[in-house]
């Protein structure tokens, strides 16, 4: 486990929402909330940890991004994002705005 964390820590990069749209059009996008660790969430979906996920996913800590949410940062293309690929998802958290 240790392994996949530091795997999955090398990984976590930035990303501008431009990057992100197509994700976002084949569905594959998870919003993680920022209370979260984005590299413990990964884990726990690689693993296939089904009570933490459905905990997050029941308290809406992991959701997939509304319609709201996408025309918000389709209007701010430059947005960015901590970003994590746990196949076949994409991991984001809303980075403030510089």
């Amino acid at each position: 486990m240790q392994d996949l964390r530091a795997e999955l820590a090398a990984t976590l990069d930035e990303a501008e929402w431009t990057w992100l749209c197509p994700h976002a059009k084949r569905d594959s996008l998870i919003v993680v909330a920022t209370g979260l660790d984005l590299v413990d969430v990964g884990v726990a979906i690689a693993n296939d940890n089904v009570p933490s996920v459905q905990r997050w996913i029941g308290e809406q800590l992991i959701y997939k991004p509304s319609d709201i949410q996408k025309e918000a940062w389709n209007s701010n293309p430059t947005q960015r994002f901590n970003a994590l690929i746990v196949q076949p998802y994409v991991l984001i958290q809303e980075l403030p705005a510089a």
